[in-house]
């Protein structure tokens, strides 16, 4: 498992990615909460399995444009390809406690 913030940042994209729940479950903490535009309110680890998970598998590749650590966080710029080859944009900060995910703030971009 890695130890270093921008390298979990990077397994927990691989993970969702690659559909590998196994190692998304032992990156994200019981505590974690997901917040997006249009989950203002927040998702609990149960909420997102049931609202994001779903959609792992989709996206075939992660382009990281920036990824910049701040003491607990992780702030990434992506440009995404799907499966079908459309691609997107996203920011996001991550924060950690430890070598675990606990937060998810998502920043819709825009379509490439």
């Amino acid at each position: 498992m890695p130890t270093d913030r921008i390298d979990l940042a990077k397994a927990c994209y691989r993970a969702y990615a690659t559909r590998d729940r196994e190692l998304i479950e032992q990156l994200i903490a019981p505590e974690f909460t997901f917040h997006s535009p249009a989950d203002q309110a927040g998702l609990d680890r149960v909420g997102y399995f049931e609202r994001c998970w779903p959609n792992a598998g989709n996206l075939a590749e992660f382009d990281f444009v920036r990824l910049i650590e701040d003491g607990d966080e992780v702030v990434v710029t992506y440009e995404a390809t799907r499966t079908d080859g459309s691609r997107f944009r996203n920011t996001e900060v991550l924060t950690f406690a430890g070598d675990e995910q606990v937060r998810a703030e998502v920043y819709f971009g825009w379509n490439l």
